[in-house]
Parts: C-alpha cells; sequence; structure tokens
C-alpha cells in the first residue's frame, strides 16, 4: 500500500528540525510500507495515486492555507484516507476547541473570543491575544487592556481569542499514538519553549493528557497534548495538537524512539486496514 508522506523538509522552524525528524521517520516507515515525500504544495495533485496520505511536519496550514483547503476538500469529497483522520476536533479544525474546554469546564488556560466575556477571565496582569487561527506564535501579542487591544485592532469578530497570561512552572507535552501514551517531554524553562528533557509523569498527570485525547475521540493518529504547570501545581492545557504535531524524537533514548515507531506502523496497518 504506497503511502504519501507530506512534510515540508526546509520550513525553518524555530527551536526544531522538522526535516531531519522526517528523514529519520520516512527511513524507517520505508522498510514497512512503499513511501513517497512530497510538499504540502503538491499534496492535493499527487494524492490520488496513493493508497493513503500522511500529514506530517508541514508547517503551519496559514501558510499554504488554499492549498490545504483544496488538499481536505478532495480528501473528505473521495473518501481518500488521511492520517491523522480529518475528524479530529482539536488543532486541525482551528482554535474553537479551546472556547469549547472553557465553557464546558475542563481543565484548560481560560478562553474568550467576544469583548462581552472579558470578565470571565480571572484578573492578571497581562493577557495573550492570538488569531483564532494563528499557529507557531504568529500574531501572538500581549496586553495589559486587552478590551482596548482588540478595539485598536479592528478585527472581525470572532478572530481572536484572548486568554490570561500565567506565570506557569513549567510546560509538559504528552506524546499518543491512537489513545496509547509513548513519552512525555517537559521545558524547565519557561522561556526556552524547545529546550525539552525527559519528563516521567504521574499518574494524575497522564489521567490529565488522557482526558482530551478521550475528548477529540480520533481512532487513529498522532497527537500531542501540551500543557502548563501553574504555580498551585494543577496542569492546564495549553494545545491538542492533532494535525502535524512536531515531536522531538531527536530527544528521545533510542529504546523510546523505537517503541513509538513500532506503534505508529501498528496503528498505520490497522488504519489501512
Amino acid at each position: 500500500m504506497p503511502l504519501l508522506y507530506v512534510t515540508d523538509l526546509a520550513y525553518p522552524a524555530r527551536g526544531r528540525r522538522y526535516g531531519d525528524e522526517d528523514v529519520f521517520l520516512t527511513s524507517r516507515l520505508r522498510e514497512e510500507f512503499p513511501l513517497a515525500l512530497c510538499h504540502p504544495l503538491d499534496a492535493r495533485a499527487l494524492m490520488p495515486g496513493f493508497d493513503a496520505v500522511i500529514v506530517r511536519n508541514s508547517g503551519p496550514v496559514l501558510h499554504h492555507q488554499e492549498a490545504y483547503d483544496a488538499f481536505r476538500a478532495h480528501a473528505l469529497a473521495t473518501g481518500a484516507r488521511v492520517y491523522n483522520p480529518l475528524t479530529g476536533r482539536a488543532d486541525m479544525a482551528g482554535k474553537q476547541y479551546l472556547l469549547d474546554l472553557t465553557r464546558s469546564g475542563h481543565p484548560v488556560i481560560p478562553t474568550v473570543d467576544d469583548p462581552a466575556d472579558l470578565h470571565l477571565l480571572p484578573q492578571v496582569a497581562e493577557y495573550a491575544v492570538k488569531p483564532r487561527q494563528g499557529a507557531d506564535s504568529i500574531g501572538l501579542a500581549f496586553t495589559a487592556d486587552p478590551a482596548a487591544h482588540l478595539a485598536q485592532q479592528g478585527a472581525a469578530p470572532g478572530s481572536l481569542l484572548v486568554q490570561p497570561r500565567i506565570d506557569f512552572v513549567h510546560e509538559v507535552s504528552f506524546y499518543f499514538v491512537d489513545d496509547a501514551f509513548q513519552y512525555a517531554l517537559y521545558a524547565p524553562d519557561p522561556d526556552r519553549r524547545w529546550d525539552l528533557e525527559p519528563y516521567e509523569p504521574s499518574p494524575a498527570d497522564l489521567d490529565f493528557a488522557r482526558t482530551f485525547i478521550g475528548w477529540n475521540t480520533l481512532t487513529h493518529g498522532i497527537q500531542r497534548v501540551d500543557a502548563c504547570r501553574a504555580p498551585s501545581g494543577e496542569l492546564l492545557l495549553v494545545e491538542l495538537e492533532d494535525l502535524n504535531p512536531y515531536l522531538s524524537l531527536e530527544l528521545l533514548p533510542e529504546p523510546v524512539r523505537d517503541a513509538f515507531v513500532n506503534a505508529l506502523v501498528a496503528s498505520l496497518r490497522s488504519f489501512l486496514g
């Protein structure tokens, strides 16, 4: 079953080496599947010749939104198999999930998109304002007066999200294949997001992460649950990445990396039937 692996090997990701990770992953997957690589701008045209498409380190969709929308529409219209499946409710569908999870009382950084709802956020010295369709910190701004900032931006209603800026202890990411936890990494220094180290999660940490994996209801795929630890000790969701999460595989001990690849191969075999 030939697979089309979508990646942008040259994308200049800050603190990450997309190309290196995908060269490694494709070298391992090629041992199990016939496989070809393509740039995200070419995925729509090339996908009919393959049994399935794997979307990996292809950069923020907003850099090629028109091409991605055409790819997604074609895949949905033709029933093409895409991994991760396009039914994800988190980042692949935009940032609406942060609003939904806030309203449902999940442990997430409180998020609103309406100036009339700013009073629902905790009072802090500074707030983060980000585009609903943003990624990779593009368009992120900090302000002490979010109401004035929103008014100055003149953005369309609902196009910007507002969150309290939390003085967190550290960020931690949990990596899953399907619903199975694989490993965790954390950034001890809050100012150095991609200086990651291995992290041994507690049972409570894993319960937290699995809450969001269950909420997303993806039967197959790679997901990364990004969280921050508040000064009081609890974890809060920052992002649920279900489109093309970077995996930081180069930081893993070889047995953990091999176990991840084996889990991915098993997931793909199950997905392909």
